[in-house]
């Protein structure tokens, strides 16, 4: 497995539609000093190409696609994500223990070359009345805890969490186990469509071990300016 860094650095979210764009940002940024997040539109639009080159060029990779399927399937998605090299991947707790259970079964088998495997509980962009319309009768932070629970007791390595869940999430199992926060947004930036979001500062403070942001630096006039005050905020020099 892993190591837990002492310091992490904040992971860019390549919200693109366009491969390009993203490659073009992405030579204006550093391994050092950042890691890489690419979800959906990004990898169905330009494929694992531009993965394997990053991941060749040292970057840690993020790869978040969420994946909720039947057991066997999520498995090999999983297998297939750690062949590309990716530094961490993830799945949907609302897939179940079964699904998560083969998942890490799945990368077990890569020893400590195996990506980290978390889990996403209830995303940033609902809140009560959301869950409540799709059927979960519970508030945010109940639904969070029990998926955390499910997620925990299946083995996986962390889960992503609002970054007001964080220390619930991390009294609930170990200091180890990765909180990763989306909804992060420094001072003075637009909350856009994320409703349960946080500063970087306040998310660290709450316990969040690894935050995510996106258009706060990939729509900055200056995403490296943007970038190294983010790195401020979280104290990283």
């Amino acid at each position: 497995m892993n190591s837990h860094r002492a310091a992490e650095p904040p992971i860019v979210a390549l919200d693109f539609a366009d491969p390009a764009r993203a490659d073009a940002l992405v030579r204006r940024l550093s391994p050092e000093l950042c890691r890489l997040k690419v979800g959906k539109e990004l990898f169905v639009r330009g494929g694992p190409e531009a993965i394997r080159r990053w991941v060749a060029e040292g970057w840690d990779v993020f790869l978040d696609l969420k994946f909720h399927d039947i057991p066997h399937t999520v498995a090999a998605a999983c297998r297939a994500a750690a062949d590309l090299g990716v530094w961490m991947v993830n799945v949907h707790a609302l897939g179940g223990a079964a699904m998560m259970t083969a998942a890490r079964e799945a990368l077990e088998p890569l020893g400590r070359q195996r990506p980290w495997l978390i889990a996403v509980t209830i995303l940033t962009s609902h809140d009560a009345q959301s869950l409540e319309a799709v059927g979960l009768s519970e508030r945010p932070a109940a639904a969070v805890a029990r998926l955390v629970a499910l997620t925990h007791t299946a083995g996986l390595d962390g889960v992503v969490c609002s970054a007001q869940e964080a220390a619930a999430v991390e009294a609930k199992t170990h200091s180890a186990f990765r909180r990763v926060t989306p909804g992060i947004r420094p001072a003075g930036s637009a909350a856009n469509d994320q409703r349960r979001i946080m500063t970087p500062a306040a998310a660290l403070a709450a316990g969040a071990t690894d935050l995510v942001v996106g258009r706060p630096i990939t729509r900055a006039d200056d995403p490296i300016v943007a970038l190294m005050d983010l790195r401020a905020e979280m104290g990283l020099t």
